[in-house]
């Protein structure tokens, strides 16, 4: 029998059995942030515990940190007293750091594939949920809790469970207006919330062979939503070309030698997936949620779900409820919905790639007098990229507010957040109650359809 991509990189890392289907792996890359750390580094010091492997832990602050200025002093008490701690925590263990002075400063999940610190066939692990982006090289990333940080910086090791196999063929043509975080909402809203516990999946098809790396880190990234461990995707020669000559990628007779393995790096023909789905997306229209999961979407020229429609009683329940914390009704469309804000970034989508399809967008118009838009790169390289092409002037002359990078009104742990009432686009990759502020109301979409609603000032039908 042969094995899955997922089966073949769990293999490779196993230390030792401990019981069952429960086994030690070794881990190859553990990042570091300033919000899930500081505990585990507090145990390290009560426990009189080193860090094992210093360099294997790369740390970066981004959750918290202002994306009006860079100084640690805007920053809340707390957020404040978690940067400096993360500083204190990094030069007492030796740990590299990309504080927010840093040049090649930025959120986690941009920052470590844009330095090539991941690579193919890696086990990376981080204390966040959307670890799963990296899964777009081909490694088996996945987000741990405090007490799991603490493990992996004292022993480089993780005890972890073999999870099952889901394959997702997503295959058929890319329609005009469609990108990659139209395909993984609709992926989301017919596996569901819960559709994707206890698995692994990868991803594969026509569609996935033609998407760039960019694209395929929307993918895996949010594959979490899904209720999965993580999602994965077999490295091509689109992935090989994105990290040849990325600072930490193997270099000269190395890369040849990492080819060698990274080639090895795909489903066998006759491996055995414990769940397989085929997806066609020719038809796909522009999506967007309604609700307060990201399970809870339609097209945009759809209309919110009649209540009646739902067979399942508890997703009945959970219907009800978001469409009153939302303030919309049943079977209505989200045309004409008025937004007061805007915001394009987050892990999911600040990359380059997303920037120059807004920016298309908004070149020579203006937002709506009423709307407030932001665009908050990824990172400082992508910052710097985008300022070099002029995209922060197109930006800026359309009347949106260009930031410095961070994970800003993605989770609103810092000053960017919204009002209670308020409606915002979003690029994010949660929609929860209170996800963007208490009271918030988010809708999650592309964005090519977060530049086209600042411009209207409510959803419009681009079909």
């Amino acid at each position: 029998m042969g094995k899955t991509l997922y089966e073949k990189i769990y293999d490779r890392h196993i230390i030792c059995n401990i019981k069952n289907n429960i086994n030690l792996l070794y881990i190859d890359r553990h990042f570091i942030h300033e919000v899930t750390s500081p505990q585990a580094f507090q145990e390290l010091r009560n426990k009189n515990r080193k860090v094992y492997r210093s360099n294997k832990t790369f740390a970066t602050m981004d959750h918290n940190v202002s994306t009006k200025i860079k100084d640690i002093n805007a920053s809340s008490y707390i957020a404040k007293k978690q940067m400096e701690t993360l500083i204190k925590n990094c030069n007492d263990f030796n740990i590299k750091l990309y504080d927010i002075y840093n040049p090649k400063n930025g959120i986690v999940h941009v920052i470590g594939p844009e330095q090539g610190l991941t690579l193919p066939g890696m086990i990376i692990v981080c204390g966040d949920s959307h670890t799963s982006t990296h899964g777009a090289f081909g490694s088996l990333a996945f987000g741990i809790g405090t007490s799991e940080v603490e493990h992996v910086l004292a022993t480089q090791t993780l005890k972890q469970e073999r999870a099952k196999n889901m394959l997702i063929n997503i295959n058929g043509n890319i329609s005009k207006n469609i990108t990659a975080k139209d395909i993984i909402l609709s992926i989301i809203r017919k596996v569901g919330i819960s559709g994707g516990n206890g698995y692994i999946i990868e991803f594969n098809g026509n569609v996935i062979k033609k998407l760039s790396m960019e694209s395929r880190m929307t993918i895996c990234n949010m594959s979490i939503e899904m209720g999965a461990k993580s999602g994965l995707i077999a490295p091509d020669n689109i992935t090989l070309s994105y990290l040849k000559n990325k600072k930490f990628a193997p270099k000269k007779y190395l890369w040849k030698k990492a080819l060698e393995y990274w080639k090895t790096l795909y489903s066998d023909c006759n491996a055995k997936f414990d769940k397989i789905i085929n997806i066609d997306i020719t038809k796909l229209t522009p999506q967007i949620s309604w609700g307060t999961n990201p399970e809870q979407i339609i097209g945009i020229n759809e209309n919110i779900p009649l209540i009646n429609s739902y067979k399942n009683h508890n997703k009945k329940k959970l219907a009800i409820k978001a469409l009153k914390y939302m303030a919309l009704n049943e079977g209505i469309k989200l045309i004409n919905i008025k937004i007061n804000k805007v915001f394009i970034g987050s892990c999911t989508n600040s990359r380059i790639e997303d920037l120059r399809i807004a920016a298309k967008v908004v070149l020579g118009k203006k937002i709506s007098p009423h709307v407030t838009a932001i665009v908050v790169p990824g990172s400082n390289v992508v910052k710097e990229q985008a300022e070099k092409e002029g995209l922060d002037k197109i930006f800026k002359n359309a009347g949106f507010e260009w930031r410095y990078s961070g994970c800003s009104m993605c989770l609103a742990m810092n000053d960017d957040k919204l009002q209670p009432g308020e409606r915002c686009a979003s690029t994010s990759n949660r929609n929860f109650e209170g996800r963007q502020g208490r009271n918030s109301r988010t809708h999650l979409v592309s964005p090519l359809i977060a530049a086209i609603t600042a411009l209207y000032g409510c959803f419009i039908n681009i079909n």
